[in-house]
């Protein structure tokens, strides 16, 4: 059965207890919180691009052995003014939104104004970020949104721009053991110059223990990277970390800034402003994260978008790190709803399917080797990185597999050398029917599927105490399209991938980006 992408989704704001088949581990006590795009249409509008629906969120708490469940509509500004205006009137990425055609000249000005230096919108509905003890709503402009992650009650509007100069940031930071959340940003023309922005937002101390502050108030940038052209910086969706770099990808799909400035007075949306240089290499930066500073190797690849890394580690001498990469930046448009109206299924002959690929970054200086002479020595990959002259290498990855997104794996051992990770199965579409667990050395895949199921991004959750780092369930909350039967949250067995239980949340579910699980007592 077909699901309708653009049917708007309906909340469930007061909690219910689930129905639970099979036995979930009495060692799984904690919140799944997910998020994504609910709302499509107000009034008599719509949105363009299912990424820009307006935010649902979903809580799944596991306690004692039971699950409740419960939603809520994230309601920021851009949803009370749609709401109130009973039309779209916030733009979005993909939707530009036009003044009613009966307002009056002054209004249709201030619009123009607000479009030309665009004042983003704060629908947050890509992903959860915690800061210090606080839980945000986040998509990727310069407001996050604080929530309440047993509620769902939408809370403070945090502007970045308060605290640092970033248009844009990231809804993949990175944690520490300590509580340390690393993100960038983007810094626009800001004193005449563009550049990505890396920053710590410390873990809560214990002097603003009870005080109502945004932690971010306690920011601390960690380093500046300029970008390569000022009026086009190249776009991100995650960096990779380790025990001492970090990994920034400066693709060539890039945001166009005077495209964009325009494009509200030429009738396009601000998607419409995004390039692909196919013919540019592709500059990968590594930071050293007491330092601050680039290292001084310069290192490239051929033309890539990268939207998720998977994870990154250090070995005998080398940064090694793991992304899903596509050739080309044909992922966006596949999500327009009107693409997925006419094309529901799960094949796509315009589809340009992702790799997971791994790249070798060796940084030990290689002065003292031959132009030509391949520098990785790890006995494991067949990832290159060919010296081209002094100080600079063109880096080749290994390709793993083929057909996975939205990687996850036990975040426990981020930044350390991993063997297993999670993810959906993206092989003929960008949506998927199934998901799968895949071994980085056997190269084998183990999946879960169902008939007319459509699982989420799985999430892995480790035992406490875990023998291995598959030791833990993997939840995915689960679309189901069979008659008469509603959504479930799904426990898989993270090492044999096996059903430990589900929990059926008797209402329907939908399509969501990303999940973060947040264990009791946090």
């Amino acid at each position: 059965m077909a699901t309708d992408y653009s049917k708007n989704a309906e909340e469930q704001p007061e909690p219910c207890q689930a129905e639970v088949k099979g036995s979930i581990p009495s060692w799984l006590q904690g919140t799944l919180l997910r998020n994504g795009p609910g709302i499509f249409s107000v009034g008599d509008t719509s949105y363009d691009h299912w990424f820009d629906g307006m935010a649902i969120m979903h809580s799944f708490t596991f306690k004692h052995g039971e699950v409740t469940y419960r939603s809520r509509f994230l309601r920021g500004d851009t949803y009370k003014a749609n709401m109130a205006a009973n039309r779209i009137v916030v733009s979005e990425m993909g939707t530009m939104a036009y003044p009613d055609p009966s307002k009056n000249f002054i209004v249709k000005a201030i619009t123009f104004l607000n479009h030309t230096v665009p004042d983003f919108t704060d629908n947050g509905a890509s992903n959860f970020i915690k800061y210090g003890n606080d839980y945000y709503a986040t998509s990727e402009t310069n407001y996050i949104r604080k929530i309440d992650p047993v509620t769902l009650e939408t809370q403070d509007k945090v502007d970045y721009m308060k605290y640092l100069p970033v248009n844009l940031a990231s809804s993949h930071p990175h944690y520490d053991k300590e509580g340390n959340a690393y993100n960038m940003g983007t810094s626009i023309a800001e004193k005449g110059k563009t550049k990505y922005m890396l920053f710590k937002v410390p873990a809560a101390s214990e002097k603003d223990k009870g005080k109502d502050v945004p932690a971010l108030k306690n920011v601390e940038v960690i380093c500046t990277v300029p970008c390569r052209s000022l009026l086009t910086p190249s776009y991100f969706h995650s960096f990779g970390m380790t025990d001492n770099y970090f990994i920034f990808i400066e693709q060539p799909f890039k945001l166009d800034i005077l495209k964009m400035a325009t494009a509200y007075m030429r009738g396009v949306n601000w998607a419409s402003c995004l390039k692909f240089c196919p013919e540019e290499n592709t500059l990968i930066h590594l930071i050293d994260r007491k330092t601050g500073k680039e290292v001084e190797t310069k290192y490239y690849t051929g033309a890539l978008v990268v939207y998720h890394h998977v994870n990154a580690f250090e070995d005998d001498g080398h940064v090694v790190f793991d992304v899903i990469a596509y050739n080309d930046n044909s992922l966006y448009d596949m999500f327009y709803l009107s693409k997925l109206k006419n094309n529901p299924g799960f094949h796509d002959n315009s589809y340009s399917k992702p790799s997971y690929r791994r790249f070798a970054l060796p940084v030990q200086s290689n002065k003292g080797t031959a132009v030509g002479d391949d520098l990785v020595k790890l006995k494991y990959t067949t990832a290159s990185a060919l010296k081209e002259k002094e100080g600079k290498l063109m880096c080749q990855a290994e390709v793993l597999c083929e057909g996975i997104e939205l990687p996850r794996m036990n975040y426990d051992i981020n930044g350390k050398r991993h063997r297993f990770v999670y993810g959906n199965i993206v092989e003929e579409s960008a949506l998927s029917s199934q998901i799968g667990k895949f071994d980085t050395e056997t190269k084998r895949m183990v999946y879960w599927n169902e008939d007319n199921c459509c699982p989420s991004e799985p999430v892995f959750v480790p035992r406490p105490n875990g023998e291995s780092e598959d030791d833990g369930v993997v939840l995915t909350s689960v679309i189901n399209s069979n008659p008469g039967q509603s959504g479930f949250i799904l426990l898989l067995d993270g090492k044999t991938f096996k059903e430990v239980a589900r929990a059926y949340v008797n209402t329907s579910l939908h399509k969501d980006m990303h999940g973060f699980f947040i264990p009791q007592g946090d």
